[in-house]
């Protein structure tokens, strides 16, 4: 590999040899940088010539015995024959005649056969074996020898052998080894792709060397091997490079020769020779720096640990006193864990935003972290916490909750000056710590005690940001479900529960446009999260799952592409309460145990425990009750009590104390999840249906007539036309009914879930509907609603409700009956509009004479639609409809 793509190098050694073999004299000097392939040349050299019947005498130089006289010559003594290269008497040695006795014997032994005299690491030859092969290239210009010397350019410094004596001699040749180009390393590597050969070149600058060791390496990423390739060249371009690496890898793209001069105690000329050397070996970009931070790292690594923090200290004062970008600067504080600075705080803090900008939160939190340590006082801890929290909410939620404990405390022990509580606050909200943020704005000062008309003075600015499409949509919201007056902060002209608010009516539609158009044009960023979250509930919860689940579906993409597995966990969350929400209890269980498995870190978090309540009231709906009580039995932390996210908690576990029949636990919850939404002007039936859920408990529990006023409650709040929410209370309702009445409310439920998308709610009532249908003697109906309830169930993955539907029923004999009867798709699509909705109806368990009262026409119409339908189908009647007729919106109203 050494010698790739080498052709025009060879053939220059090839016509050498052959101008040997007939007795003529030659001289090669191979130059290259550390790892170009300048060893293998010679090993190549000497193969050809021992092919060609030459004697070859080897020898190299190296630092060690630099210092050794006639170390060199004593190598090429011991490689030729017996006897005829004598050695010098050591006090004859450096003697003209002792050289000259040893060219001639040289020359002598080329007599029976060409002589190829090949030397290494020329640089490190010891002075007396240079004298004496200065001698022997001079001596035998007309004799069959040879002389292949390899050494680096950069150290050979001012030695006249190599300088200028060499160069007079009319058989000199030189030959520079050069890295390998990038259309080279591509043809080396023509097995695998353009993109990756690319890779490999940057990595290696195309030094043959470092190829060979990163291809050595696991999937060709820089690992062992290639680390032991760069420590290598190191240490094969000389001392005074080897002595400079610790200083080279510390300034990284800051070393500068005049840099690493003051940093060390070498010369700036010797450490330009360094840089030029390390440059040229492929090690340092052209523009400075390691072309690959493992490289940096090895020498790093080689370091002697308690030599490089005052390196590192060195190198921020030379990086700050050259202008170097706060990065830069930063990057050098961080290494020597330094803040003594007056500027180190400063410069820690903008060098962080510049990481998040560039998408690089784990380096923006070490140098927050560290730029913490530096803060004089609370105040400035404070403001690096909340922005420590915001940037580690990018991968770590957990984190990001944690880094706010801190100036809660200094709150609570009032050490925080006022202007430091609105960024707390408003990092409290957005992470739904309602109460805590309530705490933290009561502790601000009367609002004439504050300045006013300076722009960012204000301490609530930051928490009265809100999106533009929400706050367009909120103008002339009614105060209905505002929070509750004891909850309100006294000075707060925004409370916290702000963010986590719906638009009531007649803002709702608007809202919902207004929501989608900020979603199209929307980038995920650092300042985008949360505004993305907000608009993503507020189609969720307004307008339905359908709506909603694309666009959580696009945002978890735009998460996982940035790496942001914080953010992922954001939209990921809603994406698997949007999916419960469409009755698939296998995707959302999916979705959100996927989720906290990804989760970094085993802390609590506040966040996560609203994932694990959405994923046990899923496993809950499938029946799987023990995996739910897995969920549930993990510790939560105990600011979850005061966030929003309790919510989702509380309901999670008021399901599974109803599934496990105790309904007095599951009602206290339920009835805790109605306090803290009322108290925070929450209370939505649409986001969370608590008065449902009570009410359930309540029947469990025999107390019908209280059952009856929390259902008759929620139908009387401004979401009691929502179909999800009409549906799911009349279904209940229905309950409290005799057979009749039940009847009707139930086929009104059935009609409200089935507009609102809830695949698992609509199973629920039509269940009922079908329990009901045999009450009052009408098996046939009962029958049909029964398996089509049952095929719902089953799609939503409940598992148990199948069990309750249709007790011992597979559906196996279904399915091979549909697949038998089914009709051709091409004659379901041949039905009109009027037909196919007529049809849906029938499939629901309507009678007749109820499709004819709902779609406002006659009794007679109705037939004459069904007659068609099945003359079309090619069915017998209607217990052959399909049970698949999928219908939109529009025909259902």
């Amino acid at each position: 590999m050494l010698l790739f793509r080498r052709a025009e190098e060879i053939s220059l050694l090839d016509a050498l040899l052959s101008g040997c073999a007939s007795g003529n004299s030659g001289l090669l000097l191979v130059e290259g940088a550390v790892g170009c392939g300048k060893s293998e040349f010679l090993e190549t050299a000497a193969g050809l010539a021992e092919i060609r019947g030459a004697t070859v005498l080897r020898a190299i130089g190296t630092a060690a015995e630099q210092g050794h006289p006639l170390g060199v010559l004593r190598q090429l003594a011991a490689d030729a024959p017996a006897g005829a290269l004598p050695a010098p008497a050591p006090d004859e040695a450096d003697r003209v005649e002792a050289m000259r006795a040893f060219a001639a014997a040289v020359r002598e032994l080329g007599a029976a056969a060409p002589v190829v005299v090949l030397v290494d690491d020329l640089h490190h030859v010891d002075e007396l074996s240079r004298r004496y092969l200065l001698h022997l290239a001079r001596g035998t210009r007309q004799a069959g020898v040879l002389l292949v010397l390899a050494e680096s350019a950069h150290e050979h410094g001012d030695d006249p052998l190599l300088g200028t004596e060499l160069i007079r001699l009319p058989h000199f040749a030189r030959l520079r080894l050069q890295r390998l180009a990038p259309e080279a390393v591509r043809a080396m590597t023509a097995d695998r792709t353009e993109a990756e050969a690319d890779r490999l070149y940057e990595v290696t600058g195309g030094n043959p060397l470092l190829l060979r060791a990163l291809l050595q390496d696991p999937q060709a990423r820089p690992g062992d091997c290639y680390a032991r390739a760069v420590l290598a060249c190191f240490h094969r371009s000389g001392p005074a490079t080897a002595e400079l690496a610790g200083a080279i890898a510390v300034l990284d793209d800051l070393a500068t020769p005049a840099h690493l001069a003051r940093l060390t105690a070498a010369a700036e000329a010797t450490a330009a020779r360094a840089l030029t050397a390390l440059e040229v070996a492929g090690l340092l970009a052209p523009g400075g720096g390691f072309r690959h931070p493992a490289a940096r790292a090895a020498v790093l690594d080689r370091t002697d640990p308690a030599d490089r923090p005052a390196l590192h200290r060195e190198a921020a004062l030379l990086a700050r006193a050259s202008g170097a970008p706060d990065t830069a600067v930063a990057a050098q504080l961080l290494a020597a864990r330094h803040t003594r600075e007056e500027w180190a705080l400063p410069v820690l803090r903008s060098a962080a935003d510049q990481h998040v900008a560039d998408g690089e939160p784990d380096l923006a939190v070490a140098l927050l972290r560290l730029a913490h340590e530096a803060c004089p006082d609370d105040a400035l801890r404070a403001e690096v916490s909340v922005r420590l929290s915001t940037v580690a909410g990018r991968t770590d939620p957990a984190a990001a909750e944690h880094h706010l404990a801190a100036p809660l405390a200094a709150v609570a022990g009032g050490r925080l000056d006022p202007h430091a509580l609105g960024s707390l606050a408003r990092a409290l909200a957005a992470q739904g710590r309602i109460d805590a943020a309530v705490d933290v704005l009561e502790r601000l000062p009367p609002a004439d005690g504050r300045r006013t008309g300076v722009p960012g003075e204000d301490p609530l600015d930051g928490l009265s940001a809100f999106p533009q499409w929400a706050a367009s949509a909120r103008r002339g919201a009614p105060a209905e479900g505002g929070p509750h007056p004891a909850a309100r902060p006294a000075r707060a002209a925004v409370h916290p529960a702000a963010l986590w608010t719906l638009p009531g009516e007649p803002e709702e539609g608007a809202a919902v446009r207004a929501a989608e158009l900020f979603l199209r044009g929307a980038t995920l960023a650092e300042g985008t999260v949360e505004p993305v979250a907000q608009a993503l509930r507020t189609l969720l919860y307004l307008d339905g799952p359908a709506r909603a689940l694309p666009w959580c579906e696009e945002f978890v993409r735009q998460a996982t592409r940035r790496g942001a597995t914080g953010w992922r966990a954001v939209f990921a969350g809603l994406l698997a309460e949007a999916r419960l929400r469409a009755g698939d209890l296998t995707g959302a269980a999916d979705t959100a145990e996927e989720v906290l498995r990804s989760a970094p870190g085993r802390r609590g978090s506040i966040l996560l425990s609203a994932v694990a309540g959405t994923l046990a009231r899923a496993r809950i709906a499938m029946g799987r009750t023990e995996e739910a009580a897995a969920v549930l039995s993990r510790p939560v932390p105990a600011e979850l009590a005061g966030s929003v996210h309790v919510l989702g908690h509380l309901r999670a576990r008021g399901q599974y104390a109803l599934a496990t029949s105790r309904f007095h636990a599951a009602l206290g919850d339920f009835l805790d999840i109605g306090r803290h939404m009322k108290r925070w002007g929450l209370d939505r039936p649409r986001v969370l249906p608590w008065r449902t859920d009570a009410a359930e408990a309540l029947l469990r529990l025999g107390e019908a007539h209280q059952a009856e006023r929390f259902l008759a409650d929620q139908l009387t709040t401004r979401d009691a036309a929502d179909p999800w929410v009409r549906g799911t209370s009349l279904r209940l309702r229905a309950s409290l009914r005799e057979p009749r009445e039940r009847q009707a409310m139930l086929a009104r439920a059935v009609d409200e879930l089935q507009r609102s998308g809830d695949q698992y709610e609509l199973a629920r009532a039509m269940g009922d509907f079908g329990q009901v249908l045999r009450e009052v003697g009408e098996p046939a109906r009962a029958g049909m609603v029964d398996r089509r309830a049952w095929h719902l169930a089953k799609e939503s993955g409940a598992e148990a409700l199948c069990v309750k539907i249709l007790p011992g029923h597979t559906g196996e004999d279904d399915e091979a009956q549909e697949a038998a009867e089914a009709p051709d798709a091409g004659l379901v699509a041949s039905l009109s509009e009027s037909e196919r909705r007529v049809a849906l109806l029938a499939v629901h368990g309507h009678t007749n004479r109820e499709i004819a009262k709902k779609l406002f026409i006659t009794v007679s119409t109705v037939e004459q639609h069904l007659t068609r339908v099945y003359r079309k189908l090619n069915i017998p009647g209607r217990q052959a409809l399909p049970a698949d007729l999928q219908p939109g919106v529009a025909e259902l109203v």
